[in-house]
């Protein structure tokens, strides 16, 4: 340690150790891929010669065609990525769980001038589409850091899942047999010219794992990081035995693999590796199957006898009662189900009493108890207050995305994109407003449009101030927003189903272009609610023809976030490019518009599905979460009663 370092640069080491396993932490891998695990392993084999050979024998053991889609799971720097893409192969993901080395791809990517799709995840739920992807490829010896060999089986499984019918899936992992006769138990070498690594090894207790710890200390301030890692050491019959367990057939070792490294050191787990291949279990369409069929369902609709202040002239109109109709025609194509309807809220909550309990409530109720939006989440409360299962998201996750701002800063903190914001409280000053012009002012709270009209884009201050005076008197003492103004494409995701079993239905575009030139392009109120308006005949919904890369950065965002703010069963998320073509988040949608005009379902007709097969899935996926969740607290409970 120099003498110029104070006590706070110092840091814990263990010194010597007896037992590495005992030091080292079951979720290593969360915090040990970052600029050091680049000095001490990554580098190692950070070479143009190694990564075009390793590339070489992926195209040839997986006969790649350049309109293969292509998944590098835990993908490190993206060396591969990159290799594939400007081989040629631009229909190429890169998946990784640490941010720092997905951010460094990225920064490469840029660089080349390449448009290849990077993502954060989980290897145990990879986010994509169900029979997506053409060949999944694992190297880099990436396969095995889990503690439990169960966490290995999941991520098989989550691969089979994206796999397309017989798919293969390519992979390096160490030569478990071999390494356990000889690995090198000590070694060190200087990394650079400030910094050296000193390493030891021992096997784990059951002699299933190699146990590495590496001591990094730089030549000034002394010892800068402690880490433990481990992989599990397979031999082949043992990852053969584990790849046939889960489906996979025809797994073929084609060679070992030697690193070509520049530094000629201690390659450690690298040094001598299997190459192998296999191939996805065939996919047969599934006949239709429930874990849960419910032969009652009970649907809840907003009341037609009240005011709704948000429809036209604040009452449920023509239009409001077709689309009533074709849902019941819609929901009368689903044979399996015997279905009720109550939209009458002046005795809800007597009626949820008095009826026979349904054995599920298909709640479409967005309009809010009584008509009133704010109360959307009542809902879903007085359900669960009656102990009724219901589909979509719980009063928490509505609560959270009818305020806007909440939204902002939940996405924030997952480094998701948002427009440039001020937040004006109704009581705030308009002196002291911001002049981002031209800017786009909504309500904070509210949904279906209500508060943005064709004037809600402003280009001057004048402009700003009136129509904040209008929105005062249209929505007094409501929170208002001014926003960046953001003109490029704009887009929605639907998400359906619960983390581990999405469908993602295929990505919507907004086309302007008929728009009269004189209005904004925006989804302003007279879009959805008023028919005479050009806005409602000279807006129209297309399939996105998004860039891969494009399409992954907003499905990324969108996963996150339904996971983050809770959303169950079925949610849509908009987002709209800036001038610069960068992706921001506008609104979250849970329990988003179910008509058969509403983006939600043209997006599912953009998958070949009909409007009843859409209402089928959405009550499909909430029967599915219902039933794992049965059995957990089934197995919950046996488990107390067990130990009781």
């Amino acid at each position: 340690m120099s003498k110029n370092s104070s006590p706070s640069q110092f840091i814990k080491t263990f010194g010597p150790v007896a037992d590495l396993e005992k030091h080292l932490p079951s979720d290593w891998w969360r915090n040990l891929f970052t600029s050091l695990y680049l000095k001490t392993d990554g580098d190692v084999v950070d070479n143009p010669q190694n990564t075009q050979m390793e590339v070489d024998a992926l195209v040839n053991v997986a006969k790649l065609k350049p309109t293969d889609t292509i998944l590098d799971l835990c993908c490190g720097q993206g060396r591969h990525v990159l290799e594939l893409y400007g081989r040629g192969y631009t229909q190429v993901l890169g998946l990784d769980r640490s941010r720092y080395l997905i951010q460094l791809a990225k920064k490469r990517a840029d660089k080349l001038k390449f448009k290849p799709a990077f993502s954060e995840g989980d290897a145990r739920k990879i986010r994509l589409k169900k029979n997506s992807v053409d060949c999944v490829v694992i190297f880099g010896n990436s396969f095995g850091y889990f503690e439990r060999r169960e966490d290995d089986e999941a991520v098989l499984n989550s691969i089979k899942n994206v796999l397309t019918h017989k798919g293969r899936l390519v992979m390096d992992l160490v030569n478990g047999a071999w390494m356990k006769e000889n690995y090198k138990p000590r070694s060190w070498e200087w990394i650079d010219g400030n910094h050296f690594v000193c390493r030891e090894r021992s096997l784990s207790q059951d002699t299933t794992r190699l146990i590495a710890r590496e001591v990094i200390v730089h030549g000034e301030k002394g010892v800068i990081a402690d880490q433990f890692y481990a992989e599990r050491l397979y031999t082949f019959d043992e990852i053969k035995s584990l790849l046939e367990s889960v489906g996979f057939t025809d797994v073929v070792l084609h060679n070992e693999m030697f690193a070509l490294s520049d530094r000629k050191q201690d390659l450690g787990l690298m040094e001598n590796r299997m190459f192998l291949s296999c191939v996805g279990p065939e996919k047969i369409k599934p006949t239709t199957t429930r874990a849960l069929t419910p032969p009652d369902v009970l649907v809840l609709l907003g009341d037609p006898r009240i005011t709704d202040k948000v429809k036209r002239d604040g009452k449920f109109n023509e239009e409001d009662i077709d689309t009533v109709a074709r849902l019941k025609k819609g929901l009368f194509d689903l044979k399996e189900y015997k279905f009720r309807y109550l939209d009458n809220h002046t005795k809800l909550f007597t009626s949820l009493q008095q009826i026979p309990k349904p054995e599920l409530v298909f709640n479409l109720c967005d309009e809010g108890f009584r008509n009133d939006a704010t109360k959307e989440l009542h809902i879903p409360a007085l359900l669960e207050m009656l102990e009724i299962p219901y589909t979509g998201s719980p009063p928490e996750c509505l609560a959270m995305c009818y305020n806007k701002s909440v939204v902002r800063s939940i996405a924030q903190s997952l480094d998701i994109p948002v427009p440039e914001e001020t937040y004006v409280d109704s009581c705030d000053q308009v002196a002291n407003l911001p002049s981002i012009f031209p800017a786009l002012i909504k309500p904070n709270c509210g949904d279906s449009s209500i508060g943005i009209t064709k004037d809600a884009v402003v280009y001057s201050s004048e402009e700003l101030i009136s129509y904040i005076d209008q929105l005062k008197t249209m929505l007094p003492n409501v929170p208002l927003l001014i926003q960046e103004y953001l003109s490029g494409n704009e887009y929605s995701v639907a998400i359906i189903g619960n983390p581990g079993n999405y469908t993602i239905l295929p990505i919507l575009q907004v086309d302007y272009s008929n728009l009269t030139e004189s209005l904004p392009k925006i989804l302003s109120y007279e879009s959805k609610w008023l028919p005479d308006s050009p806005y409602w005949s000279q807006i129209k919904y297309i399939e996105a023809n998004a860039e891969l890369w494009l399409e992954r950065q907003l499905v990324d965002h969108s996963t996150l976030l339904f996971e983050r703010l809770g959303c169950r069963d079925y949610a849509r998320f908009d987002f709209r490019t800036d001038k610069q073509g960068r992706v921001k988040l506008l609104e979250v949608n849970p329990n988003p518009g179910w008509c058969w005009d509403g983006k939600l379902n043209y997006m599912a007709e953009f998958a070949g599905k009909k409007y009843s097969e859409l209402l089928d899935m959405i009550i499909s996926a909430a029967q599915v979460r219902l039933s794992s969740s049965s059995n957990r607290s089934s197995i919950s409970k046996s488990m107390e009663e067990a130990s009781i």
